[in-house]
C-alpha cells in the first residue's frame, strides 16, 4: 500500500515525509515521522520502492478546500503554540508538498516524537488533522553509585535535569560526558548504565547507575622508532606522564584523550626543535593491561634525519641594513634547525618594525629544504604595512582603580606611533601592581585606517590583605606576626599597611602611607611611624620611631630609593649567658638606652618578567645606610643583594640568590642589635633564626632542686660585621591551577668579623617545601636540614619552618 511505502521511505531518508493516500474511505493517514537507528534506516531504504507522488495527487481529494486544521493529541504543549508553525490554513487547497512541509515543522519544533496528518471530509472540502504525540517528560533525575566522585558533579556532566523533556540522543551525550569525566579522573573503566521507568502516559522517571570501578593509570609510555632520543627524553616532553608514587597528588598517570592527542604535537615540537624537520608521529595507541590493572601507551615515531640551518637572507620591505637584522635573529647558521627559534625570530623581527610605528609589519619566513646536505635556507620576506598612531585608550573594568592608576602604567600614549615592545612592557606594569587578576590590552581599529584604539581591560582582584608569618622550634615554640594591608588604598594606587605582631616574644605595631606616584610624577614618597619589641635569645629589644622614604623611577627596570629614620631604642632581659659574659668582662655591655638617626640610599635593577612570582630576569640592589645624623649611633652599613632567575621548561624555575653585608663603626662600637645575623627561612634554613653569627660558650652552674650544681653551657650569639649568604632554589608546580609549587633548596652562608672568618669556613643545609598562593597571601612551608650541625646549637634532625604572607 501506498501508506506503507511512505512510512518506509521515512524510515530510509531519517526524514518527516507524507503522501495522500485514500481508498474510498473517510479517513486516510497522510504522513507519519519516526527517528529510528541509522542501520534501520539505510535496511528500509534498500527494501521500500519510492513513494508514487504524482499518482497521490491524482486522487479525488488532493486539491480539495480546506475547512479547517486542528492539533489533535496535545496535551501540555498548547495548540496556540503550534499554530504559528503550520504552512496550510483554511481556505486553501490541499496539498502534499504543504501537508509535508507541515510535519517537518511541527516536528522541528522539539517536543514530539510522533507526528502525522489525516484528512476527513467535510461540509465544502476537508478537515485537516496533524496528530502529535507529545515527547514524555522527565519528573525525576536519579543518580546511584558515586563514590569517589560527588554526585553532582555527575549531575552537572549529565546535563539531564527534571522536569524537562526527555531525549534520549542528549542522554546518550550526558553517558558519554560523564564516562569522560570519571576517565580523566583515572576511572577508565567506569560504566554507566541508564533506565527509565513510565510514571505516567506522558511522565518518566531516568535512572542512572554508576559503576566506578577501581583507579587505572597509566604504567609505561612506549616508543617505537625512536634512535635519536631516548624514551625518558621523550616523555619530558609530554604532558601525559607515567604513574609515580605521588600520582594521588600530582595527577601523573591519569589518561586525558586530549591530552594525549596535544602530545603528539609536543613531541613533533620538540623534534622539530632539534632538527627533524620530516618527523611523524603516529596516533598513540591505548591498550588495557591483561590484569586491568593499568594502561599503556604506544607511539610509533619516523624520526627522519636531522637538517641545520644554511643560507639566511632577508627580502621585501628592508627598513633597516642586513647586520641590523641579523643581530634580531636567534637563529644562526650551522645550527640544529628549530620551529620554536624561528618562531622567535619573527617575532623579533615583526617587533622590531612594530616599534617604529608599523602595526601591521608581518615577515614571513620561506623555507628552502636541500636534502642533499640535509639543510634549510631560510629567507625572511619583509612587509612593513602602514605607518600606524594611537587613536584612543579605552579603559574597562576597573571598578575600584582611578582611571589615571592605569594610565600611568602604560608605555602608550594617545598620538603616539604604536610600539610592540610599548604594548608588552603596559601589560607587565599593569600586572606588577598587583591589583589585577588579569590585564587584557588589544587594539581595534580606529577612526582612520592609520589609527589604532587601544582597549585595556582589567580584572582586579582583592588587594586588602591579611598576613601572618610563623616559625616553630622545640626551644623557641611558637612565634606569630600579622599584618593587615591596602595596596590601592582609595583606588588611588596608595600602599596604606597597619601591622600588629601577636605571640609571647614580639610585639609589633606599624602605620604606613605610601604614594607611588606622588603628585602624578614618579617619585615615590611615603611615611611610616612604628613601635616593636621582640624577644630574641639573648635579649629583648624595643623601639619606637618612624620613617620618611622617597624613590625614584630612573626607567622601567631601574629605580632609587632613599630613606630617612629616626628610632629610639631599649635593650633589657638579657639572658643568663650575656649577663655572665657582661659581669666577668668579655664583653662590653650594650648601651641599654640609645636612639639611630640615619639615611640610607639604594639603587634597584629589576629585569624579572612578573615582580610578584618571576620566572625570569634579575634583581639587582646596592645599599648604603649611614647612621650619624644626629642620634646616639655611629655607623655604616653596606648591603648588596642580587637574584636570577632561570625558566628549566614545564613551568620549572631556578633561582639563584647572593647576599653581602658589611659593618663598620664610626668612632663607636657598634649596637649589638645592628649587626647581621643568619639563620631560619629568610636566609640559612636548617639553622634556628640569629644562631649563624659570632657566639661564646659560657659555662653556667645552676642549682637543682636538691642542691646539686649542674653544669649547663648558653650560647651568647653576638652578631657579626660582615655577612654571606647563597641561596640555590628549584621550584616546580605541583597544582597548577591551585598555585601550588614544590621547591628544593640549597644554602650556604656565615657570619662573621672578618672575611677570613666568613668565608673560612661556610654553614650549609639543604632541604625542600613547598608554596601556595594561599587568598591571604603566599605560603611558605619548609624543611631545612643542616649538613654539618654545630654541636650543641644544631639540630642534626633539621627545622619545619613556616610563614604565611608578607612580613613587615
Amino acid at each position: 500500500m501506498l501508506r506503507k511505502n511512505v512510512s518506509a521511505i521515512i524510515v530510509a531518508q531519517l526524514t518527516v515525509s507524507s503522501a495522500l493516500a485514500f481508498a474510498g474511505t473517510d479517513t486516510a493517514a497522510v504522513g507519519k515521522t519516526a527517528p529510528p537507528a541509522a542501520a534501520t534506516a539505510e535496511k528500509a531504504a534498500e527494501q521500500s520502492p519510492a513513494p508514487k507522488v504524482a499518482e497521490a495527487a491524482k486522487l479525488d481529494l488532493a486539491g480539495a478546500k480546506i475547512v479547517s486544521v486542528q492539533i489533535k493529541g496535545n496535551r501540555r504543549i498548547e495548540t496556540a503554540a503550534i499554530m504559528p508553525a503550520l504552512h496550510l490554513k483554511p481556505g486553501e487547497p490541499l496539498d502534499q508538498g504543504q501537508v509535508d512541509l507541515d510535519l517537518r515543522a511541527i516536528y522541528k519544533l522539539g517536543h514530539f516524537r510522533d507526528v502525522r496528518a489525516e484528512v476527513e471530509k467535510a461540509d465544502g472540502g476537508v478537515a485537516l488533522f496533524y496528530v502529535v504525540q507529545e515527547k514524555p517528560v522527565l519528573r525525576e533525575v536519579k543518580i546511584e553509585g558515586t563514590k569517589e566522585l560527588s554526585t553532582d558533579k555527575v549531575r552537572e556532566a549529565l546535563g539531564i535535569k527534571p522536569n524537562t523533556i526527555f531525549s534520549a540522543k542528549e542522554l546518550q551525550q550526558g553517558v558519554k560526558k560523564v564516562k569522560k569525566l570519571y576517565t580523566d579522573d583515572g576511572y577508565y573503566l567506569a560504566e554507566v548504565e541508564t533506565s527509565t521507568t513510565p510514571r505516567s502516559d506522558s511522565e518518566l522517571n531516568l535512572l542512572v547507575k554508576v559503576k566506578e570501578g577501581d583507579k587505572v593509570l597509566i604504567r609505561t609510555i612506549n616508543f617505537t622508532g625512536n634512535h635519536a632520543f631516548s624514551n625518558r627524553k621523550l616523555k619530558k616532553a609530554m604532558e601525559t606522564g607515567e604513574k609515580w608514587m605521588f600520582s594521588w597528588l600530582t595527577g601523573a598517570g591519569t589518561y586525558k584523550e586530549e591530552v594525549l592527542k596535544n602530545d603528539v604535537q609536543l613531541l613533533t615540537e620538540f623534534y622539530m626543535n632539534n632538527g627533524y624537520v620530516n618527523v611523524k608521529i603516529g596516533e598513540p595507541k591505548v591498550d588495557l593491561l591483561p590484569d586491568k590493572s593499568g594502561l599503556t601507551v604506544n607511539i610509533g615515531i619516523s624520526e627522519g634525519e636531522p637538517y641545520k640551518i644554511g643560507k639566511l637572507a632577508f627580502g621585501g620591505d628592508l627598513l633597516e641594513t642586513r647586520d641590523v637584522l641579523m643581530k634580531k635573529l636567534t637563529t644562526k647558521t650551522g645550527q640544529l634547525f628549530s620551529r620554536s627559534a624561528l618562531r622567535t625570530d619573527v617575532v623579533g623581527l615583526t617587533d622590531l618594525y612594530a616599534d617604529k610605528g608599523y602595526a601591521f609589519a608581518n615577515a614571513s619566513p620561506g623555507l628552502h629544504i636541500n636534502p642533499e646536505d640535509r639543510t634549510v635556507d631560510i629567507t625572511f620576506e619583509m612587509e612593513k604595512g602602514q605607518l600606524v598612531h594611537i587613536d584612543r585608550i579605552n579603559i574597562a573594568g576597573n571598578t575600584k582603580s582611578r582611571d589615571k592608576v592605569l594610565r600611568r602604567e602604560l608605555r602608550l600614549e594617545e598620538g603616539e606611533l604604536y610600539s610592540a615592545s610599548g604594548l608588552k612592557r603596559s601589560k607587565q606594569n599593569l600586572m606588577n601592581t598587583g591589583f589585577f587578576e588579569d590585564a587584557s590590552l588589544t587594539t581595534v581599529k580606529g577612526s582612520r585606517p592609520d589609527l589604532l584604539d587601544l582597549n585595556v581591560e582589567v580584572k582586579e582582584k582583592p588587594t586588602g590583605t591579611f598576613s601572618v608569618g610563623a616559625g616553630y622550634s622545640s626551644l623557641d615554640g611558637v612565634i606569630g606576626q600579622g599584618s593587615v594591608q591596602q595596596a590601592n588604598f582609595l583606588g588611588l594606587g596608595l600602599k596604606a599597611t597597619a601591622a600588629v605582631s601577636f605571640g609571647s616574644k614580639s610585639q609589633t605595631y606599624n602605620l604606613g602611607l605610601t604614594d607611588p606616584y606622588f603628585m602624578d610624577t614618579k617619585w615615590t614618597v611615603g611615611a611610616d611611624v612604628y613601635r616593636t619589641e621582640r624577644q630574641y635569645l639573648d635579649y629583648t629589644r624595643r623601639a619606637t620611631g618612624g620613617d620618611i622614604k622617597a624613590g625614584y623611577s630612573l626607567s622601567d627596570n631601574l629605580s632609587t630609593f632613599w630613606l630617612y629614620k629616626y628610632e629610639e631604642k631599649e635593650i633589657f632581659d638579657e639572658s643568663a649567658g650575656l649577663a655572665e659574659s657582661i659581669h666577668n668582662g668579655s664583653i662590653i655591655a650594650p648601651d641599654r638606652h640609645s636612639s639611630t638617626s640615619s639615611v640610607t640610599g639604594s639603587l634597584t635593577s629589576n629585569t624579572t618578567d612578573y615582580r610578584i612570582d618571576p620566572s625570569s630576569g634579575f634583581i639587582d640592589t646596592l645599599s648604603i645606610e649611614f647612621a650619624g645624623l644626629g642620634g646616639t649611633n655611629r655607623f655604616i652599613r653596606y648591603l648588596t643583594e642580587h637574584s636570577a632567575f632561570y625558566p628549566v621548561g614545564l613551568g620549572t624555575v631556578a633561582s639563584l640568590r647572593g647576599t653581602l653585608g658589611y659593618i663598620q663603626g664610626l668612632g663607636k662600637t657598634i649596637p649589638i642589635d645592628e649587626k647581621f645575623y643568619l639563620g631560619g627561612i629568610s636566609s640559612l634554613r636548617g639553622y634556628a633564626g640569629r644562631t649563624v653569627s659570632p657566639y661564646r660558650a659560657v659555662p653556667h652552674t645552676s642549682q637543682s632542686g636538691g642542691g646539686i650544681g649542674t653544669d649547663v653551657v648558653n650560647h651568647v650569639f653576638l652578631g657579626g660585621e660582615i655577612e654571606a649568604v647563597a641561596n640555590a632554589e628549584f621550584t616546580f608546580p605541583l597544582l597548577k591551577d591551585a598555585g601550588l609549587k614544590g621547591v628544593l633548596f640549597f644554602d650556604a652562608g656565615n657570619c662573621q668579623n672578618s672575611l677570613k672568618d666568613t668565608f673560612g669556613t661556610i654553614l650549609t643545609s639543604y632541604g625542600f617545601g613547598f608554596r601556595w598562593f594561599s587568598p591571604i597571601g603566599p605560603l611558605r612551608l619548609e624543611y631545612g636540614i643542616p649538613l654539618k650541625p654545630r654541636p650543641g646549637i644544631d639540630n642534626s634532625g633539621g627545622k619545619l619552618e613556616f610563614s604565611i604572607g608578607s612580613i613587615f
